[in-house]
């Protein structure tokens, strides 16, 4: 099982729903944070989403409204992504959001690789132990 760390930057440059990152294939990923900065001018809203992929269904998360300048984590709390669900972002207005997630990938292939490994080892020693006896 290997751990990755990742960030994942963005700039919603529409006001577009936005995929900033998909859980990669045989995969568990635990967003930290999304922290997003308000770069243009008044005050702006930025939602978040995850398109869960096991039900084909799109859930919002977060909403935050931030003041021209003003930076926060707008995720409150871990947000846990399984393989091919997508973490979306929506601005308000074009062009006055950008951030950074943080982001753990678990990567489960390896366990299995690992454990079909084992198997074969012990499949291979009680085939060898039955033709001794």
């Amino acid at each position: 099982m290997a751990h990755n760390y990742k960030n994942a930057q963005f700039n919603l440059t529409n006001t577009n729903k936005t995929d900033v990152y998909t859980c990669a294939s045989g995969s568990t990923c635990l967003v930290k944070n999304i922290h997003a900065v308000n770069y243009g001018a008044g005050n702006h809203t930025i939602k978040g989403y995850v398109y869960d992929s096991s039900v084909t269904t799109e859930f919002q998360i977060d909403e935050h409204t931030l003041n021209s300048g003003a930076s926060q984590d707008i995720s409150d709390g871990i947000i846990v992504l399984e393989s091919g669900d997508i973490l979306r972002l929506e601005a308000d207005s074009a062009d006055h959001f950008s951030g950074t997630i943080s982001i753990l990938e678990i990567t489960w292939q390896y366990l299995y690789l690992y454990l079909q490994k084992i198997l074969n080892q012990l499949n291979y020693l009680l085939m060898s132990l039955l033709k001794k006896h």
